[in-house]
């Protein structure tokens, strides 16, 4: 039950953020329905334009809205699975590298690193290497943290541009539903000029189709914005912890070495006290 309740809380943007999206894309479908049902003197042949009737009807604009949507699920999916703790920042492998540093066994921590492909053994195995034995008093921490910062340099790009394909998702959808509905108004009007204006039910008809383009644009815009700042931070919260533990392990590793000076700088009488 812990580890449900665990996973649940680590997931609860992403399982808001799904449920929001299948909410907006059905709701509209509902409602129609239930305003079908309640308003008993539309023509039975009104009451029958289901959406999935009006997405039809919108013309083909509505094809590459629904191609980005498709592949926000994909992205969403793709993600979810990527950005995981247990590729990122196993919790076995997390232990036995500050155990070995601790004990200042920085070969046994290299070893047990590069034998894990996760993010954090990947960075360890990178950066432990530049441990420097020569230097007791820092071990030559900043070449190690300038291995970890070079290491999360090359590998952070690969990771948020997976990401980054819902911005470019979030800004291209709006724009060609806007595309499609000043097209859709183009030909409306269009239509009434020919009419003369003599069926205002066919042009509100043409114009509800034109706007049905928009909205599919920010129905898949809006899903698109909180999956890209949910994973955004989600990534960086990983990636912190995996520098964290760099951190952590060498200063449990100069603490180890440094032991035996910091008693002897401690003044007569505190250790006794």
């Amino acid at each position: 039950m812990s580890l449900k309740l665990s996973f649940l809380r680590r997931n609860l943007p992403v399982i808001l953020a799904v449920v929001a999206l299948a909410f907006v894309i059905l709701a509209p479908e509902v409602w129609a329905q239930d305003n079908a049902a309640a308003d008993s003197d539309i023509p039975a042949e009104a009451e029958k334009k289901t959406l999935m009737n009006k997405i039809v009807d919108a013309g083909a604009f509505m094809a590459p809205i629904g191609i980005l949507s498709v592949l926000t699920i994909t992205l969403a999916v793709f993600n979810f699975l990527q950005l995981s703790k247990k590729k990122f920042v196993p919790p076995v492998l997390k232990e036995t590298i500050l155990a070995n540093m601790a004990d200042v066994r920085v070969r046994s921590a290299i070893d047990a690193s590069a034998q894990d492909p996760s993010y954090l053994g990947r960075m360890m195995a990178t950066a432990l290497p530049h441990v420097d034995a020569t230097d007791p008093e820092s071990l030559g921490r900043e070449k190690v943290e300038d291995a970890v910062a070079d290491f999360c340099l090359r590998e952070n790009s690969r990771y948020m541009s997976w990401v980054g394909y819902f911005s470019v998702i979030a800004q291209a959808a709006p724009m060609i539903g806007l595309f499609g509905t000043v097209a859709g108004m183009i030909l409306a009007f269009d239509t009434m000029g020919i009419s003369g204006g003599s069926d205002p039910a066919e042009l509100a008809g043409n114009i509800s189709l034109a706007l049905m383009t928009t909205a599919g644009g920010l129905v898949v815009a809006i899903p698109s914005i909180f999956f890209f700042y949910i994973f955004k931070n989600h990534f960086n919260k990983l990636v912190g912890e995996c520098q964290e533990t760099a951190v952590e392990g060498l200063d449990l590793a100069i603490a180890t070495v440094n032991a035996d000076q910091q008693l002897a700088k401690v003044p007569e009488g505190i250790a006794e006290g």
